[in-house]
């Protein structure tokens, strides 16, 4: 039975990649609901799968944390894994994808907990904004501050993995791409430019055509703007997915048991006892 996927909220569940990648559940906002209400729903995902991934924004409220903290720790269960990736919402929703493709394979619910950490590291997020002024989770420039109040003036601004914020029309040279082939999804805010699709992915050498999706509900305040497209580069192929997953060396965790890969395990968070990380063999191809 695959490992359930579970997210904070309905945004971050894209439409599946193919017809057999699995759903996520959508938890519900620990504000609309008791304690109680949210135990009795993890309790039936655990039942019902067996081991829990729910993938919670690190720029999520602190109360949805919170709560999910207290309901894994009333469980007593270390059958659900807290995913806290730090990516921009349209990142995550392509990670939660990610996951729920990989949950379909055979790889063990310690491992796919762990492989979170990897697959973020292949996932190029960004967006294009009218203004960096009240952008605050990726570094802004003095320079860029104050290129911000040109009328017209647009920025791309990449979050990861080597964050950078360069002026469209001026500096694009200096956005670095994956160094590998992947596809390109956008969200559209309220900012008027096909930017992402006619310069950014001929740049990238983006495979196949852009794809669009409706833009996360978090995005504005992530980016501290309403005037943005949000996108994200991508690998698409499951194949590829499973040998990056698959070319990291194993490893059992001392303190619950369970595979990892990396140097944490997914679930109870032990770092392993050694000072050196498994790390995976190349780029995917």
């Amino acid at each position: 039975m695959p490992t359930a996927i579970a997210v904070t909220g309905a945004d971050l569940v894209l439409p599946p990649a193919d017809p057999q990648t699995p759903n996520a559940a959508v938890l519900a906002d620990p504000g609309a609901r008791s304690l109680d209400d949210s135990v009795t729903e993890l309790r039936r995902l655990v039942d019902r799968f067996g081991h829990v991934l729910v993938v919670c924004p690190a720029s999520a409220p602190r109360a949805v944390a919170h709560r999910l903290h207290t309901v894994r720790g009333l469980l007593e269960s270390d059958r659900i894994a807290l995913v806290r990736p730090d990516l921009p919402p349209l990142g995550t929703a392509v990670l939660v994808r990610q996951l729920r493709q990989l949950s379909a394979c055979d790889f063990s619910p310690g491992v796919l907990a762990s492989a979170a950490r990897l697959l973020a590291h292949y996932i190029h997020p960004g967006a294009v904004l009218g203004s960096v002024s009240r952008l605050d989770r990726v570094p802004v420039t003095l320079g860029s501050h104050l290129k911000s109040w040109l009328p017209g003036a647009h920025f791309a601004v990449l979050a990861g993995p080597s964050p950078r914020i360069v002026r469209v029309g001026a500096d694009e040279s200096d956005l670095p791409g994956p160094g590998f082939a992947t596809r390109l999804l956008i969200a559209r805010g309220q900012l008027a430019t096909e930017w992402p699709t006619t310069s950014l992915a001929p740049r990238w050498g983006v495979a196949g055509p852009v794809e669009e999706t409706a833009l996360p509900a978090s995005s504005a305040g992530w980016w501290g703007t309403s005037k943005l497209v949000e996108f994200a580069a991508y690998l698409p192929d499951l194949p590829v997915l499973h040998r990056l997953v698959a070319s990291v060396r194993r490893e059992t965790c001392h303190w619950c048991g369970l595979e990892l890969i990396g140097d944490r395990c997914g679930f109870c968070a032990a770092p392993l006892p050694s000072a050196s990380a498994p790390a995976a063999s190349g780029h995917p191809r």
